[in-house]
């Protein structure tokens, strides 16, 4: 189908159907927001992010040490959690968009992580051995339903509290997401050198009531910027929408595209000239003809030519129409980067194993929690941001000539590619580990530390946090960016999806290779353990789902907008790189 060049409406026709993109943008009160309201949201997320961290990180040695769990079964129990905890915020950005808004949505949840860790924290004092098990599970899980309602809304409301709609408001959006990934940075950071020294040298108890505290504190301070916070209404839920193109293309299944009297049905003029105050005109997103078959939901055939309304069942706008298809591009990106996610989900679980069996002393009385090296990957992410945005984003502007140096499909396929290597250093290193244990008679002696020191895994630490940088950003930026505007909570807690389904599907691969090698590759004598045979395995995969991510890639179209003044752009476009620039 031949795309179309002008946006200028055909059909005239009433409807009672709200347009929700205004509804989005319309206040519930005087605007305030700004840096003053944002600063208030920035540190309840460096507090989820601190708790977060805190808990996920050690989890496997909770799970070996307090319930004597088998190392591979304690793996699967942390990527399980993990990938609900990643899974849950799809529920709660429709619960955010559809119903509550994502200022009550936030309150919600907090209270419910809160709760969560609290009764944490009982589990690890005052209740008995009997019951510790089954209490600390409950809780765990509760800790996954806050997560869910709060990961998809703290960014997104941050983000809401700047007025895109002048200069100024702008450049201190840009300045904000700079300064929220430091947050998230040094939140993680502090976790991981802070609360696991606290669980391995003093008690998990105190470990976990910290981290209540540090929730509770930080839900107070949300509540006190309760008067700066610029708030809006929810939109409805977006799955309705996306079901009224579908079902209206599959009434229209047998009409003929190609007759000349079918017209096709733009947006009406009334969603352009309703402009009330606070509120900005959305952009024109432009006829695609990728999944050309959801084009006929925007043919006026007879029946809707004898309505006096249109019936959005039957008749769908070419907006609503590209917005589907704007899902539709991204679902194979997503699918094509769920090993990215397998890889490191290692970080929490065999990672910290290796580390607990080798030399962890500074001085004569220091140990390193073998978890503390995760705060590596956090200072590796900081450096490699700094490093791209200065350094990498100049000089390959230069060759390229794209405002971002590189494509954000770039971006993500340039991490995919570390983590293989990622996953290659991950083995080296854990055969010679294996090597020296052998070496020094320790083969059948786990419990003695291996005379190798922990330094040595600080390779794979690092190409972790420089892979995280590349992808996880580049996930973030494509999600937002290339989602339809009404459905940028769903964008958000999709990128977020791809690490809990990654967490589910490490736990699949490990149990495939506990079949196939007998149970002899994962045990819970890691010097007899052939963890490093796990990591080429995970390479493997890797690489060939990198083939199949740039063969994605090298097909996905960009949206392409019109702007409030009529100008015209493909967004992220593509000049010699992945990708196609324009149809």
């Amino acid at each position: 189908m031949e795309e179309e060049k002008s946006p200028a409406p055909l059909l005239h026709l009433p409807t009672k159907l709200p347009d929700h993109r205004k509804l989005s943008d319309r206040p519930s009160q005087p605007p305030a927001g700004g840096w003053k309201a944002a600063i208030f949201v920035i540190f309840v997320e460096v507090a989820e992010q601190f708790a977060f961290i805190g808990l996920s990180s050690n989890l496997i040695m909770y799970f070996t040490t307090v319930f004597h769990e088998p190392t591979a079964t304690a793996a699967k129990m942390v990527n399980n959690w993990s990938g609900v905890s990643a899974v849950f915020p799809i529920l709660g950005a429709l619960v955010a968009d559809s119903l509550l808004g994502r200022f009550k949505t936030i309150i919600f949840s907090s209270l419910i992580y809160c709760l969560g860790m609290v009764l944490l924290t009982l589990s690890a004092t005052v209740i008995g051995a009997r019951h510790r098990k089954p209490v600390f599970f409950f809780a765990l899980y509760i800790l996954s339903v806050g997560e869910g309602g709060h990961r998809p809304c703290v960014q997104t409301f941050a983000a809401d509290q700047f007025d895109e709609d002048t200069p100024e408001q702008r450049k201190r959006k840009s300045s904000f997401f700079n300064w929220w990934y430091v947050g998230l940075v040094v939140g993680s950071t502090l976790a991981v050198f802070v609360v696991i020294y606290v669980q391995d040298n003093i008690g998990w108890g105190l470990s976990f009531g910290i981290l209540a505290g540090v929730l509770a504190a930080a839900l107070l301070l949300f509540l006190c910027g309760v008067k700066v916070y610029r708030r809006h209404i929810p939109v409805g839920s977006p799955l309705t929408k996306i079901a009224q193109v579908v079902v209206a293309a599959a009434r229209k299944l047998r009409v003929d595209n190609t007759r000349q009297e079918w017209r096709v049905c733009y947006e009406e003029d009334s969603h352009a000239k309703n402009e009330d105050e606070g509120q900005h005109k959305p952009m024109t997103l432009y006829r695609r003809s990728q999944f050309g078959i959801l084009d006929k939901a925007t043919l006026i055939d007879d029946e809707d030519k004898a309505r006096k309304k249109r019936d959005p069942w039957r008749l769908s706008t070419v907006t609503e129409v590209e917005e589907v298809k704007m899902l539709g591009r991204l679902i194979p990106v997503w699918f094509s980067c769920l090993m990215f996610a397998v890889v490191q989900a290692q970080i929490h679980t065999f990672f910290t194993k290796q580390g607990s069996t080798m030399l962890r002393s500074i001085g004569p009385h220091f140990q390193i929690p073998p978890a503390s090296l995760q705060g590596v990957v956090g200072l590796t992410i900081l450096l490699t941001v700094l490093f791209y945005d200065r350094i990498f984003v100049p000089s390959a502007r230069k060759f390229t000539g794209h405002h971002s140096g590189i494509t954000v499909l770039q971006r993500i396929g340039i991490g995919l590619f570390i983590s293989i290597l990622n996953m290659v250093a991950s083995a080296l290193v854990e055969a010679k580990r294996v090597a020296v244990a052998a070496e020094h008679g320790l083969i059948d002696t786990p419990k003695v530390t291996v005379p190798m020191t922990i330094w040595w895994l600080i390779p794979q630490y690092m190409l972790c946090g420089v892979s995280d940088a590349f992808t996880v950003v580049g996930l973030q930026e494509l999600f937002y960016d290339q989602m339809p505007e009404s459905m940028r909570s769903i964008g958000s807690a999709a990128y977020i999806s791809v690490i809990g389904i990654g967490n589910f599907l490490s736990t699949a691969i490990i149990s495939a290779v506990q079949a196939a090698s007998h149970h002899k590759w994962l045990v819970d004598n890691m010097n007899r353990s052939k963890l490093q045979y796990f990591y080429w395995v995970l390479a493997g995969l890797s690489a060939l789902n990198l083939c199949c991510y740039i063969w994605v890639a090298n097909g996905y179209v960009y949206k392409r907008v019109g702007g409030k003044n009529g100008e015209d752009h493909v967004t992220n476009s593509n000049k010699g790189g992945y990708g196609d620039d324009m149809i």
